[in-house]
């Protein structure tokens, strides 16, 4: 999500600071225009036909497993309430490590500014749809966790997809969580059996390059296990689609058993951005089930060279006006091809922060300062995407739906986009 942290890292530094004396608690209440100051802040609903239910898998306990959360049509409720947008302190002190500041007060600050925003879909409403839903595997970027793409998962939910968020265990998340076995002290000390009985919560943090280290191969290696994490939830959806038993560990209230039979599994795509967008093109290096892929702002460091001419599905890059640069784009390149549908747009006016949910969630000032926002208003940015992202799923997956009539998005048709890039790229570094 935040490629190399600068921008929001930068952000959150600045503002930290700031908090850091009491006489400055008012100017950072003005700047952030936060929860209590603004009532036009938060994460945009859904626009599809269908309501959007939410629930979080695990199967496995241990760090092998999947964690993911589901996004998916629902019948709609009065009961069910929408999940908090950042789930637990933990991911907060997740982003203050990934940024290096300190934990403590950067708690406050992050908690004042997205402690009460809320994500657009009920949590464990029940399913419901009148036809099979095609399928989704989402990743997130750099930093990131499974949560901070609602705006986009819940959309693709809305219009009729089953979309699974992985939340990655390459240390690439500012946090994630897994459980390990107590240890014989640990029961031994223990007054009665409860809390997931015999289980730990053990929380996985970010990992820094260390002084010196090179990039590429620690990105590499991460891109690999990400992709076989976007697969691993693939074939976790395709047995719970074909009626196998499997023991979700967080023990939600949603019942699985009523997603049996309900997905295409002849209609599947992956979804990411930034570091996402590069484990996108892995996964379908790796794994043929997926029919085409799309990568939103992708940054393509992680990949190995021989890579690019094994792909063989057709591919979308929606990209951002101010990220990319021309050695990203000469890579993205060395995907054309004469016969598989190679499509690449810009959105004018955006920023790399424009797709996830972050964009949403600060005033128009700060956020434009801190590059969580661009030019473009942000709701008009992943509207635009998100309608090319669904005429393109069209295209190749063979939907009978009318996601078609965005067809010109896929070639940059709008006053907003341009087709293929803004980025001057020489032909030899292609």
């Amino acid at each position: 999500m935040f490629s190399h942290g600068g921008f929001v890292q930068l952000l959150v530094k600045r503002i930290y600071e700031w908090g850091r004396t009491e006489q400055r608690r008012y100017t950072l209440s003005f700047l952030t225009m936060g929860n209590t100051c603004s009532n036009h802040l938060g994460i945009p609903p859904a626009k599809g036909p269908n309501a959007v239910g939410c629930t979080d898998f695990m199967m496995d306990h241990t760090v092998k497993g999947t964690f993911f959360r589901i996004y998916y049509p629902c019948q709609e409720t009065e009961k069910a309430e929408r999940p908090d947008w950042v789930p637990c302190k933990e991911y907060f002190n997740g982003l203050a490590d990934f940024m290096k500041i300190n934990r403590t007060l950067s708690e406050r600050i992050f908690n004042y500014l997205f402690g009460s925003f809320k994500i657009p879909a009920f949590l464990d409403a029940p399913f419901k749809s009148n036809e099979k839903c095609p399928v989704v595997i989402f990743s997130h970027g750099l930093g990131a966790f499974r949560t901070l793409y609602s705006a986009v998962c819940a959309e693709l939910a809305s219009q009729g997809f089953i979309v699974a968020s992985v939340e990655h265990r390459d240390q690439s998340a500012s946090a994630t969580y897994y459980f390990r076995e107590k240890t014989e002290s640990e029961r031994a000390s223990e007054t009665s059996a409860s809390a997931q009985d015999n289980l730990v919560q053990e929380w996985m943090y970010y990992r820094s390059l260390k002084h010196g280290e090179s990039e590429f191969p620690v990105r590499n290696k991460q891109v690999k296990q990400r992709a076989d994490e976007c697969i691993l939830a693939l074939d976790t959806l395709i047995k719970i689609n074909s009626g196998i038993p499997v023991q979700n560990v967080l023990k939600t209230q949603f019942d699985w058993t009523t997603l049996e039979n309900s997905m295409d599994m002849c209609r599947i795509a992956a979804v990411g951005h930034s570091f996402g967008g590069a484990t996108v093109i892995e996964a379908l290096c790796k794994e043929v089930k997926f029919k085409c892929g799309i990568a939103l702002d992708a940054w393509m460091t992680p990949l190995d060279d021989e890579l690019y001419h094994r792909v063989k599905q057709p591919i979308f890059f929606i990209n951002s006006e101010k990220f990319q640069w021309a050695g990203n784009i000469s890579r993205m390149r060395k995907l054309d091809s004469a016969v598989i549908q190679r499509k690449m747009i810009t959105i004018r006016g955006t920023v790399h922060q424009s797709f996830p949910d972050f964009t949403f969630l600060t005033g128009n000032w700060i956020g434009k300062l801190m590059k969580l926002k661009g030019e473009l208003d942000p709701e008009l940015a992943i509207d635009l995407s998100n309608k090319a992202t669904l005429a393109f799923l069209q295209r190749h997956l063979g939907l009978e739906k009318n996601f078609n009539r965005w067809d010109p998005l896929i070639d940059g048709q709008d006053e907003n986009l341009i087709q293929g890039t803004n980025v001057t790229v020489l032909q030899s570094a292609i």
